[in-house]
């Protein structure tokens, strides 16, 4: 029920239908319910509601689609306005025929953040659809700008339920709609668009991955920062600049009927609910694309700029963000949007988790100091409709707030584990000091992750993301090429821990081009056998490359695209992963802790060359990893791990078994080309607890009794 308004009755959402009590110029009207933001259609009207602490009026303008001049203006009345709220019922609207947005007065001045202009038409901060650009690349129309559209949800979820997976039974799988499919290889009827991951649904189910991490996705300005360089077209191609929190990316729709972009987002989720395979959105609440000072106006600015954004004493952006500002999580206005903006994706799409960019800055005051206790974040981890969703933090920001096993976590929240991209990564090429620290990270980062944390699943493991190298150009180059993106190489992370295997490049060596396969199934091996939630960047399973490119951010071309012909050409390394991640799903060791193995075995345990050594030092190049448990079922689930990471084979000896049991080689990235890559049903079973490591290599062995053995080698 809503508070009663004894001039006008009470309203409340039980009302079916309601009645108008005025007409203001031409239009029926009457007051709204205050307690519904946004634009939301009723039986015979269109409740509008919005908010503004410093506002002193608001004006509703209604377009006809395209049109440049509103065919009607509704000014609130001050008997519509309770607090800082505007709320009215229009009656009469045909809702797929018509635009809106609203036009808000108030003291202009700059000094103290407060920048309001009666004169500018400004985007509802809740649309839940958005125009002015629904073609990719298109500019909005300079007269235009954004305007919002009323949503009706009336689509048919048909009998789909989502998997609700644990944490541990995700292999998350990182992807940009547009890249995944724009390139002619794809093969897709829709290519760049939500129909377009659609139609990949079979190769997804196919690879074995249980979860989709889609790069932006709420209606963004790739135009921002446009520009030429080198005959070519630079966009913000991510998507990281937010223009609308509630609205799906119109250019990311097939068709451009109404509400297309929402439906068709609706059906890939179901699909991929049918498939088993979870949907997370990396979702960016640290700033907007309105930038600085010298950025674009279209709505937070108008409405509350000193609310919306961090400001300085005399008025200007902090920029903890590194992209112009930063949004005012914690101020309580604030707050209530993202919380309302996060169950609206929960309840309307679907989606089964979050991935915050930039996440430490949800956890900065409204003056930028780090929060111990944050409130933003305690809210969003106690929330009730949040419950079962994941939340995934990428725990730093641009201001130098990195807090990697310091989340303030509520045991809800789990973080891409940064610490472990950089350790594996140092450990796998062979780098000194870094062994115990890799350990720790195979094992599952407790160190990082326990008290406040949920222990191994707070982890999500990954070597390769969209920021940096992909898993090819990690062992292809060793220096970033960034000079396509017209900053001079500048750009772009220095720290890679990448080797190019001898040659930097594109390359016809053979020796190198082995090596590079070696090394990639190395990574392959070690991220699918580490605790922890495993993602890797699409692509990555067949050798896709950005030329050496690793912030590719402004790129819609080749460069980021996945080139689907590498399918083929890399057919091995394909179907390396997906051994790998089935072997993953037959192994819940790896995954979690299970009851006490019979062998006598710890749940995990750290060895050198020589069993039971846990004493790896800065000088290692091999470690070995050895997860043991019984499953459910009764039965021994015992993994061992092994890398050598030297240039040098050595021999190495496994933990002795009991009696009944022997070792199974399951994976050997060391064995050559004539002899055949041993994984899948190509391994065999070890007479004795030794094994010959080749360099450079990764072995994966299993515990089985020897009635299971297979032929002797």
């Amino acid at each position: 029920m809503f508070m009663e308004n004894k001039e006008y009755g009470a309203l409340s959402l039980e009302n079916k239908y309601l009645l108008p009590i005025e007409c203001i110029n031409g239009f029926c009207v009457r007051p709204g319910l205050y307690e519904i933001n946004g634009a939301t259609a009723l039986t015979n009207g269109v409740n509008f509601t919005v908010h503004s602490q410093n506002a002193t009026s608001c004006e509703l303008l209604l377009y006809r689609r395209g049109e440049e001049e509103p065919y009607g203006v509704i000014p609130f009345p001050d008997r519509y306005r309770i607090g800082r709220v505007f709320s009215m019922i229009v009656f009469g609207l045909k809702i797929t025929e018509f635009e809106y947005a609203y036009r808000l007065d108030g003291p202009y001045q700059p000094e103290k953040g407060l920048l309001f202009d009666r004169t500018r038409p400004l985007l509802d901060p809740y649309a839940r659809a958005v125009t002015g650009q629904s073609e990719w690349g298109m500019r909005p129309n300079q007269k235009n700008g954004y305007r919002a559209r009323v949503v009706i949800d009336d689509f048919d979820w048909r009998d789909s339920r989502q998997p609700r997976l644990p944490m541990n039974e995700l292999i998350i799988y990182e992807l940009h709609v547009r890249g995944f499919t724009r390139d002619p290889s794809s093969g897709v009827v829709h290519s760049g668009t939500f129909e377009g991951l659609k139609e990949k649904i079979p190769y997804l189910k196919s690879l074995g991955i249980t979860a989709v991490e889609l790069m932006p996705i709420f209606e963004f300005d790739e135009t921002m920062g446009r520009r030429e360089y080198n005959g070519k077209t630079l966009l913000d191609y991510w998507g990281y600049n937010t223009v609308s929190f509630f609205a799906p990316n119109t250019s990311y729709a097939a068709r451009t009927e109404y509400n297309r972009e929402g439906d068709e987002l609706k059906s890939l989720v179901r699909m991929l609910h049918e498939n088993q395979i979870e949907v997370i959105l990396d979702v960016v609440f640290n700033h907007t694309a309105e930038g600085n000072e010298e950025g674009p106006f279209f709505s937070f600015k108008g409405f509350d700029n000193n609310i919306y954004y961090m400001l300085t004493p005399d008025g200007k952006y902090y920029n903890f963000s590194g992209c112009g500002n930063t949004i005012n999580c914690n101020h309580p206005v604030v707050q209530t949007m993202i919380l309302e903006c996060l169950r609206y994706w929960t309840i309307t799409y679907r989606v089964d988790g979050f991935r915050f960019d930039l996440a430490s800055i949800l956890g900065r005051s409204e003056d930028g100091s780090p929060m111990e206790h944050p409130p933003l974040l305690k809210s969003i981890a106690s929330d009730p409709i949040l419950g079962d969703v994941k939340l995934i933090a990428e725990a730093w920001d641009a201001g130098g707030l990195y807090q990697v096993g310091n989340f303030p976590a509520w045991k809800r929240w789990a973080e891409w584990n940064g610490k472990y991209r950089d350790d594996l990564r140092s450990f796998l090429k062979g780098d000194y000091w870094v062994a115990p620290e890799a350990a720790k990270r195979i094992c599952g980062s407790l160190d990082l992750y326990s008290g406040q944390y949920q222990g191994y699943d707070s982890s999500v493991n990954f070597i390769t993301c969209h920021d940096g190298f992909t898993l090819y150009d990690l062992y292809s180059y060793n220096e970033k090429h960034n000079e396509e993106n017209g900053w001079n190489n500048t750009d772009g992370a220095n720290d890679n821990r990448s080797w190019n295997c001898g040659a930097e490049g594109e390359t016809d060596d053979r020796e190198v081009l082995a090596l590079r396969k070696k090394l990639i199934r190395n990574a392959c091996a070690v991220l699918l056998c580490s605790r922890g939630t495993p993602m890797f960047l699409s692509g990555d399973e067949f050798c896709n490359t950005r030329f050496g490119n690793n912030n590719p951010y402004c790129q819609d071309n080749p460069i980021s695209w996945l080139d689907w012909n590498l399918l083929e050409k890399n057919r091995d390394i394909f179907s390396f992963f997906q051994f790998m991640i089935r072997f993953r799903k037959e192994h819940p060791v790896i995954r979690k802790k299970l009851a006490p193995s019979a062998t006598g075995f710890p749940d995990t345990s750290v060895h050198t060359e020589k069993a039971w050594d846990s004493s790896l030092g800065a000088q290692s190049r091999y470690l070995g990893a050895l997860f043991a448990g019984q499953k459910e079922d009764g039965t021994e689930d015992v993994v061992y791990l092994a890398l050598n990471v030297h240039w040098e084979a050595r021999s190495v000896e496994l933990p002795g078994l009991p009696e009944g049991m022997c070792w199974k080689l399951r994976v050997n990235t060391g064995a050559t080309e004539a002899e055949g890559y041993v994984y899948e049903g190509k391994g065999y079973s070890l007479k004795e607890d030794r094994f010959f490591m080749r360099e450079r290599s990764v072995a994966v062995f299993t515990a089985e009794s020897q009635r299971q053995k297979g032929s002797e080698g």
